[in-house]
């Protein structure tokens, strides 16, 4: 996600920074990792390389984030800034996303919600001529990347996956960003019932050199199927087309082999959101703000409770699953935050029982933050103490957010 990525961290406390620098170089980042203002600022300003992004803690020995950001400010336009902070200084947080900042997270932090943050404030790279649409893990980017590839050909289409995963909207997307997106795209909706020889033959020709795009396509009956394929070769159009896991759905007499070639042949599989939970986080971040401003009295957040419950859940549903329980809980949200029973209050019953890897984590997290804090940060005099290795306490230290 972040290869090739260039990153300014400022960041003064010696331990937080050198795990950020090891865990983003791990990942393919460049880091230019700044412990003041005054070296961060021409960096930033005026870099020898284009900056994805700046990571920035609020609270530096020489002023705060939000001055260096202001400063910035006042003279262009920065790069996209991630803010970390800590529980008292939310409320400054708050007030530079307000003022054009991307983004912050809370300290204590898992590495893996750090990185889905991170990953959301950038802007595309120049290579990638599409923003993330489908998530931002490897999986999803391949399939951004099919779909851009597919935007440049003229050839067939088939968009193949389970429901609630937005086949339909890539499917536009592959149309908006193809060179026939001044002409029509036409949906025909096979799921919602069959799709007649006429109505067929009157979209054909409605659609002119624009695209058709059929969703359900392994429904169409045996005379369409045979009216598809003859009008795709005599006319000049785009077919665009979208199936479930299997091509031949419930409710078609058979699909014939020689469409399914040509379909199968050009075909984006989109992995379900069960096998791509830093995408169901994304999503679900990406949904937030539009929901949140239907309130009267809006929400601050998505509690990092919420965003492990929903990294954990096999959303069986996928995407529409996500829409509808996140609309749900911002909706019945009484405090500051969407917490994990407002998105499953159907697991009220089991609020009192934590599973064993909760307890362990927690346990651990304890342990290794009273040794640290009794060794006043040293990791290598902490390992000693909780008698293990040092790399197997920065290891730990990293998965739980120290």
């Amino acid at each position: 996600m972040l290869e090739g990525r260039r990153i300014v961290l400022v960041e003064d406390d010696e331990i937080m920074g050198a795990s950020l620098v090891q865990r983003l170089e791990l990942e393919g980042a460049e880091v230019q990792w700044h412990r003041h203002i005054l070296r961060a600022l021409p960096a930033i300003r005026t870099p020898r390389k284009p900056v994805d992004a700046v990571i920035c803690d609020i609270r530096l020995p020489d002023g705060t984030g939000e001055d260096l950001y202001e400063t910035l400010t006042r003279t262009g336009h920065p790069p996209p800034f991630l803010f970390i902070t800590g529980q008292g200084s939310i409320d400054q947080a708050v007030r530079l996303i307000r003022s054009g900042a991307l983004d912050y997270i809370a300290k204590p932090f898992d590495i893996g919600r750090f990185l889905t943050r991170l990953t959301q404030v950038m802007q595309p790279r120049a290579d990638q001529e599409m923003p993330p649409e489908t998530g931002v893990s490897d999986a999803a980017r391949a399939v951004d990347r099919q779909v851009s590839d597919a935007a440049g050909r003229a050839s067939p289409v088939l968009l193949r996956g389970g429901p609630g995963l937005g086949k339909l909207r890539l499917a536009r997307r592959i149309h908006d960003h193809s060179d026939r997106r001044a002409a029509p795209a036409i949906v025909l909706d096979a799921l919602a019932g069959p799709v007649e020889n006429e109505t067929l033959a009157r979209a054909i020709a409605d659609v002119g050199e624009g695209s058709l795009i059929i969703v359900g396509i392994g429904r169409l009956p045996s005379d369409s199927q045979d009216l598809l394929l003859a009008s795709l070769r005599e006319r000049d159009f785009r077919l665009i087309a979208t199936a479930g896991l299997r091509l031949e759905e419930k409710g078609a007499d058979h699909f014939r082999s020689d469409l399914q070639s040509l379909l199968t042949s050009h075909e984006i599989v989109i992995p379900a959101l069960a096998e791509r939970p830093e995408d169901a986080v994304w999503l679900a971040a990406r949904l937030f703000p539009a929901m949140n401003a239907r309130r009267a009295s809006p929400l601050t957040g998505i509690a990092a409770s919420a965003e492990e419950a929903i990294r954990a859940h096999d959303w069986p549903g996928n995407g529409r699953e996500l829409r509808a329980r996140l609309l749900r809980a911002v909706e019945a949200a009484v405090g500051d935050l969407v917490l994990t029973s407002d998105l499953f209050p159907e697991r009220a019953g089991d609020a009192g029982l934590r599973s064993l890897a909760e307890v362990r984590d927690a346990a651990e997290r304890s342990q290794i933050a009273a040794a640290l804090e009794r060794t006043g940060g040293q990791v290598g005099e902490a390992a000693k103490l909780l008698r293990v290795s040092r790399t197997t306490l920065w290891e730990k230290m990293q998965k739980l957010g120290l």
